[in-house]
């Protein structure tokens, strides 16, 4: 089993041309394609459409190459966009692709596996409470069983594209006689982003389904996943689910790490992911080798970085994780020397406070 990685710049929401090339050329087969994230230009928020443009052209495109309707395309390619690129970060996508021809072979090593699943569509009135958190519990272990990852210890991270509440939303829940976890659009995704990571927890054997209530969603910020990132969008009512982990049999070309940045300067965090991989320890990243990072950012609650003072949680004009994300984002491309770079923002049940789950894909 093999899985690749391909990263690819992206002029605008619906520029395709470097992936049609690397399709053409023999780089990508798209029968093989089960994922494609992105990151998009735009702000981010409740009213981001690139995010939506950007399925769209992408569901469009697979359509036509694996000559299957768009419904079929969505039933086997997770899509996640993630709107942003503030700073310097540079707008991309991420191809995974799984290659299944080559079965049980023997490798020294565990190499990357990579596993998609999809929950069903989600009522308003279920977003961010209880029932998204185990509806995506059993998302993610359908994940694993797709990607062949028996152990909860083997999967280091967990990339969830998950809906939003609007005002027609709300509005429909309340017609039917139910009440939504909040009546603020954009504090819905917060709720959304929760719900998502808290269902991975359970489903990695960080929490138990016991600690969790309603009440604690986006309440209780002591439980957390470390191997979540959960991104909401206004394109979709269900949970797209990618698993990554190393497993054996998996071609260790591609390997994964993880890691917690406990603050947004934690750049450490890029070296406790790469000695969490196997062979890490022979490994460097080069510009040639680095296949993705992916990465959570919010502003600390205190207002403070390392007892110094920051306002990104006090400016009006501009939402605090979009100036995390153009912190933490130039803070590791200073590091790498590279601007495409998968940061999202809202890391809510996403590691610890002013901190977010890391995970760094290099190919060995």
């Amino acid at each position: 089993m093999k899985t690749r990685v391909t990263r690819l710049s992206a002029s605008a929401p619906d520029d395709i041309s470097t992936l049609a090339q690397a399709i053409s050329q023999g780089q990508i087969d798209p029968t093989r394609v089960i994922a494609v994230l992105g990151k998009t230009e735009g702000n981010g928020c409740v009213n981001d459409f690139t995010r939506a443009f950007a399925t769209s052209t992408l569901r469009r495109f697979f359509a036509q190459q694996l000559t299957l309707s768009e419904a079929k395309v969505e039933e086997r390619i997770a899509f996640v966009m993630s709107g942003g690129t503030e700073g310097g970060l540079s707008p991309h996508w991420l191809v995974f692709e799984v290659d299944a021809s080559e079965q049980n072979a023997d490798y020294s090593l565990p190499g990357l596996a990579a596993g998609v699943a999809f929950t069903r569509d989600f009522k308003p009135e279920e977003i961010g409470r209880l029932e998204q958190v185990i509806e995506t519990r059993d998302a993610v272990e359908r994940a694993m069983a797709s990607a062949g990852i028996q152990h909860q210890d083997d999967v280091h991270f967990v990339q969830i594209k998950c809906p939003l509440l609007t005002a027609s939303r709300i509005s429909d829940a309340a017609s039917r006689g139910h009440t939504t976890a909040c009546h603020d659009t954009y504090e819905s995704m917060g709720y959304s982003r929760g719900a998502s990571a808290l269902g991975v927890a359970v489903a990695l054997g960080d929490l138990m389904e016991e600690q969790l209530s309603n009440e604690k969603i986006c309440s209780d910020w002591s439980l957390y996943s470390t191997r979540a990132s959960t991104s909401a969008g206004i394109e979709l009512l269900r949970n797209e689910v990618l698993v990554l982990g190393n497993a054996a049999g998996w071609d260790p070309a591609y390997r994964i790490g993880h890691a917690v940045m406990e603050d947004a300067l934690d750049t450490a965090a890029i070296d406790r992911a790469l000695a969490s991989m196997p062979g890490g320890a022979q490994l460097t990243i080069t510009a040639d080798n680095l296949a993705g990072l992916l990465v959570k950012a919010e502003p600390s609650a205190s207002g403070e970085i390392r007892g110094n003072r920051h306002v990104m949680s006090d400016d009006s004009d501009i939402n605090g994780s979009r100036h995390a994300r153009s912190l933490v984002g130039g803070v590791l491309a200073g590091r790498l020397g590279d601007t495409r770079l998968f940061v999202s923002g809202g890391a809510e049940h996403q590691g610890p406070n002013g901190g977010g789950p890391l995970a760094l894909i290099l190919r060995a």
